[in-house]
């Protein structure tokens, strides 16, 4: 009987320690950092898997997982036909969160929240708009005294989903930003200052009078800078929050794979420039040196994500997946394999 109960206990250990060894790598974007953060502390206390995720900028977690040196990509805009074509397996998407990107400032002087439409961000970041008093501006803003005070364009310097997001968006309301800029993590800047990441841009913003930058939510608020209101599709100025992101998804045909824009949304009362911000991994786990162990720690954790996880988006500023969207996921999620065989 005490052999049994030794061989009992024995077991439980090693498989307590298994789990707490059990470790999942992640690289990209910096727009959803702040909750993965607490997403992943909060995983391990309950599951003893730890969670190692580097906000490099969704350029950079797409080209590792290509490379197929992490375990999953965040990223901000989904990878298109084109990028994953020459991936060696099949690559999944499912959307985690939906954030808003908005229009920071730091603006002496002015006390009032500024207005912003599509078509003057486009102007402000083709160089054509350079000052704070310019009429643009002004008539977006009438009885707001605004100083002769030079724009300083601040942009992402890193392959990133936020600018991805930022410039899917500027396509859609300006032509010209369109046909000689366009929209991609990574675009040839007409003018600009550059920073790499989100906390990047939020510091410069926060450290230069004048300046201009787009920032996720959550960086804006964290870093207590001001932000723009944003003129969405219906004409109304919206200031960015939980329910006006969120409102981007609804009347947009979510596809079987996740990979859509939200910007521009037509719903009236939509912030509109939101994003899903998704992570990436590969349908079959069965590659390099992963055990299948790997693969299913992977799997529980991005179920967890896109079920309980959710609880923790809203308290940090960004919106929970509506229903649906959470569903499609977890179908995707489930489509994961090992060596063929079903996990």
């Amino acid at each position: 009987m005490k052999k049994i109960l030794l061989l009992g206990l024995a077991l439980v250990t090693t498989a307590t320690t298994a789990s707490a060894q059990t470790t999942l790598t992640g690289a990209g974007a910096s727009f959803p950092y702040p909750l993965y953060s607490k997403m992943f502390d909060e995983y391990k206390k309950a599951n003893g898997v730890s969670v190692n995720y580097q906000s490099v900028g969704s350029g950079a977690g797409q080209k590792q997982i290509l490379e197929r040196t992490v375990d999953f990509a965040g990223s901000d805009t989904a990878m298109s036909d084109a990028q994953m074509k020459d991936a060696p397996g099949k690559l999944l998407h499912i959307p985690t969160a939906i954030g808003a990107v908005v229009p920071s400032y730091n603006l002496p002087g002015v006390t009032a929240t500024l207005k912003f439409d599509g078509p003057t961000l486009a102007n402000i970041y083709l160089g054509k708009i350079k000052t704070w008093n310019d009429p643009a501006i002004a008539k977006l803003n009438a009885g707001v005294t605004l100083p002769p005070l030079p724009i300083t364009v601040v942009r992402r310097s890193d392959g990133s989903g936020t600018t991805g997001v930022f410039t899917d968006y500027l396509s859609k309301v300006s032509s010209e930003w369109k046909t000689k800029v366009g929209s991609a993590t990574s675009v040839s800047w007409p003018i600009g200052t550059g920073a790499k990441g989100n906390d990047g841009v939020a510091g410069v913003v926060k450290s230069t009078p004048g300046a201009l930058g787009y920032v996720e939510l959550v960086y804006a608020k964290q870093n207590k800078l001001t932000f723009g209101t944003m003129k969405n599709r219906a004409g109304k100025f919206i200031v960015a929050d939980n329910v006006p992101a969120s409102l981007a998804a609804n009347g947009v045909v979510i596809p079987a794979d996740t990979r859509v824009s939200l910007t521009n949304s037509a719903n009236a009362d939509a912030y509109p420039i939101a994003s899903f911000t998704y992570v990436i991994f590969y349908q079959d786990q069965k590659y390099a040196n992963r055990t299948e162990a790997q693969a299913q720690a992977l799997q529980k954790l991005l179920n967890w994500m896109v079920t309980s996880g959710q609880q923790f988006n809203e308290p940090l500023d960004y919106a929970k997946l509506p229903e649906g969207v959470a569903k499609k996921a977890q179908t995707i999620i489930n489509t994961m394999t090992y060596g063929g065989k079903k996990l």
